[in-house]
């Protein structure tokens, strides 16, 4: 029973985490790969978690001009190691869900996927036409330090926050590109071409760099009433450069409280019931006083 709570409260969160079988290899397989309890399945999280981090520093140590140019081989031999250890992982997570194509499109499921792809798609791209394109799909291998998340237990935590601040968030987005929109316009108007506003477009970069308060300095205003409306949207800038970060915040402090008061089922593990629920909404089991 110690294992199979914890494997019914992971497979509650997600339902692309559902073991493919109730029991035979596919299960024991799943516990192992899906859960973080002690045992096997820890011992399997920081052997990936090495590996995820070891691959990161190959990536970013062969991007050095100098070490690329010693250790190339070793470098390449390492790359296909992780790749091949990480594929194998990724078509057994494939192979144990209950669901494999919802898996695919999850978020750690992309994450999974981004991680190997680029380097078996560098073997498609070995004219020197594709240089660049062989580079691209390098840097991509980076996404495997995302992998990482999976084993941080705050990182559904986190996600969830944001999920549930998303149209909040996505109001202040679409207010800040009217504004944008807005000032840019009205600066290509002021100063226009002759003082660097060329177009309507790198007038709203200038309003999205002023409002930022990162002030590149490569596009600036000339003209006294430029420049006080350039001291103005800075002012702006100051008053809403925290509201995202308010909206996310809130949202956070309600998840956790709903998390603290949430009441766990002994007999499945179900934990998403109400402080005044009397039953498991899952399994029918009392939830005792």
């Amino acid at each position: 029973m110690s294992q199979s709570r914890p494997a019914a409260a992971a497979s509650h969160l997600d339902p692309r985490f559902e073991a493919a079988s109730a029991s035979g290899w596919r299960r024991r397989v799943f516990e192992v790969i899906f859960h973080h309890h002690h045992g096997l399945p820890r011992a399997f999280d920081v052997s990936l978690i090495v590996a995820i981090v070891a691959s990161v520093m190959v990536v970013i140590l062969d991007s050095e001009p100098e070490l690329h140019e010693r250790y190339h081989r070793l470098f390449y031999t390492l790359e296909w190691a992780f790749t091949l250890i990480f594929t194998a992982e990724y078509l057994t997570r494939l192979a144990v869900v209950k669901r494999p194509t919802r898996y695919a499109r999850s978020f750690f499921g992309v994450i999974d996927l981004l991680s190997i792809l680029p380097t078996w798609l560098s073997l498609l791209f070995t004219g020197s036409q594709y240089l660049l394109v062989v580079r691209i799909l390098r840097i991509l291998r980076i996404f495997r330090v995302l992998k990482l998340a999976r084993y941080v237990d705050e990182a559904g935590l986190l996600l969830l926050s944001l999920q549930r601040s998303r149209r909040k968030i996505l109001v202040f987005v679409f207010a800040i590109l009217t504004l944008v929109v807005i000032f840019g316009a009205l600066m290509f108007q002021i100063e226009g071409p002759e003082n660097g506003f060329t177009s309507i477009p790198v007038a709203m970069y200038w309003a999205i760099v002023t409002m930022a308060t990162v002030g590149f300095g490569d596009i600036a205003p000339h003209t006294p009433l430029g420049q006080f409306v350039t001291s103005i949207l800075i002012l702006i800038g100051y008053g809403i450069i925290a509201v995202p970060t308010g909206i996310y915040t809130a949202e956070l402090a309600n998840t956790l409280r709903e998390r603290g008061s949430a009441r766990t089922c002994d007999a499945c593990g179900h934990d998403r019931h109400e402080p005044a629920a009397g039953f498991c909404s899952r399994c029918g089991e009392g939830l005792g006083q």
